[in-house]
């Protein structure tokens, strides 16, 4: 695939240890590391995808969830027209903290966003403490996409992803999102307080769950 026409800035937020360094990882690598260690600041990784014929690279940040870093990863929010907004299956207090972040996705960014709530760790079903239905329910309420998913056994990882990206095309082209947000002119800053995990994984979209 040649160099990307559109670039779609996302940020992944929630709690910390919820898993979300392992979907970002899942989705840019296809691995699964079940001893990432927590994030501190924010991470970075990016893969181009297609829709509709036109090449869209991904520019995935990954923000720490400790309260401490809630000051530094607000910074990212500007810019991103796409958010994944993720919770553990397994702990419910993760659930109950995602009002919170979904006001500050949408006091921070500056422009439509499109938020796509992910139920993470479905794969441990045994554990579970937050139904479906629940993620469903909290969904409709906030005007939310939503998906359980687990990256480590990659179910609907790609699909989290790449439905929010097509959600965000299309709001482009209805003028919903500002064009100009997603030009690929505009480069990703990077920010030092973290390591940064970069992938260009130029590949066309698809699910492998």
């Amino acid at each position: 695939m040649t160099d990307a026409n559109l670039a779609f800035k996302y940020i992944i937020i929630g709690d910390s240890g919820v898993g979300k360094s392992c979907l970002l990882l899942q989705f840019t690598e296809k691995r699964f590391e079940p001893l990432h260690d927590l994030t501190i600041g924010v991470e970075y990784g990016a893969r181009v995808i297609s829709i509709h014929d036109t090449s869209v690279k991904l520019q995935i940040w990954d923000t720490a969830g400790q309260e401490s870093f809630r000051s530094i990863t607000r910074s990212y929010y500007r810019g991103a027209s796409g958010a994944l907004l993720v919770y553990d299956v397994t702990r419910r207090e993760t659930f109950e903290h995602l009002q919170s972040w979904l006001e500050d996705a949408r006091a921070n960014a500056n422009t439509a966003i499109v938020v796509m709530l992910i139920g993470n760790k479905c794969d441990l079903e045994n554990n579970r403490e937050v139904s479906r239905e629940e993620g469903e329910a909290f969904a409709r309420k906030n005007g939310l996409i939503f998906m359980e998913a687990s990256a480590k056994t990659a179910q609907n990882v790609d699909e989290a992803f790449l439905k929010t990206a097509s959600m965000i095309y299309e709001g482009v082209q209805k003028g919903v999102i500002d064009s100009a947000v997603v030009s690929e002119k505009q480069k990703p800053k990077r920010n030092t307080v973290s390591p940064s995990v970069s992938n260009e994984n130029n590949q066309n979209d698809g699910c492998a769950c």
